[in-house]
């Protein structure tokens, strides 16, 4: 049976000479599996539109062993990503986010929006790299079930002090008055960055402001915090620390 979506392609594989296996995440089914048949030929009506970071509407349907791509009208395809090589490497990154943290063939339309809001941020231009990735990381960590409990510290029950600590591996804070060997100490201004980014409405999830400290420090604590709940090596990110 053929049906319709929306998707974004995160991840393409050349199978054979001229088809290819492409990764998408789409409005109705999450992540999918699916061939694209003569995609790779100059005449495929289908190249542009099933290329990595394309976002098309995608006609397909299910076969034996994955889904089918007969056809494909690209919506976006994010051309700016590529003007240099950090910015598709954070691209990149994002996209291994969502094939750890989704689900697959079960919908997510707020991984999409996710995705979709950050690379058009990365193609503006008009936010830093470090508050894109840090929001990016723990907004998809909160839509993947990793949300840590930033409510009050977790001991007392203190809503804020001026220095709070995060217990990285416990995934909650404590006042400055309960602090805890081996958690991480930080500012209460990233403290309520980090409330911000794991509940505003996903269209403002992007917007808050932090001193460049404070985002440095921001970046370094989710990433440290995403790391302690994946569980696999995250190329693209080893790939974008090398070259930043």
């Amino acid at each position: 049976m053929q049906t319709k979506t929306k998707g974004l392609i995160i991840r393409e594989q050349t199978v054979g000479e001229s088809d290819k296996l492409v990764t998408a995440l789409t409005e109705d089914f999450g992540l999918i599996k699916a061939f694209v048949r003569r995609a790779k030929t100059i005449k495929s009506q289908n190249l542009s539109a099933t290329s990595l970071f394309a976002y098309s509407e995608l006609s397909l349907y299910r076969s034996k062993d994955a889904f089918v791509i007969d056809n494909a009208t690209a919506i976006e395809v994010f051309f700016d990503l590529r003007r240099d090589i950090e910015t598709l490497s954070l691209a990149q990154y994002f996209a291994q986010l969502c094939i750890f943290l989704g689900e697959e063939e079960h919908p997510s339309p707020s991984m999409l929006r996710l995705m979709l809001n950050s690379l058009y941020l990365l193609c503006q231009g008009k936010k830093s790299h470090s508050q894109i990735k840090a929001t990016v990381e723990l907004r998809m960590l909160t839509l993947g079930g990793y949300m840590p409990d930033l409510t009050a510290c977790y001991r007392c029950g203190t809503y804020e002090s001026d220095i709070m600590y995060l217990d990285i591996e416990e995934g909650c804070v404590y006042c400055k008055d309960c602090y805890r060997n081996n958690a991480v100490e930080l500012p209460l201004a990233v403290v309520s960055a980090m409330r911000y980014i794991c509940l505003a409405d996903m269209g403002k999830v992007f917007s808050f402001a932090l001193s460049d400290e404070n985002m440095s420090t921001l970046c370094r604590i989710t990433e440290k915090y995403l790391l302690s709940r994946i569980d696999g090596r995250l190329t693209t990110l080893e790939f974008y620390k090398s070259i930043t």
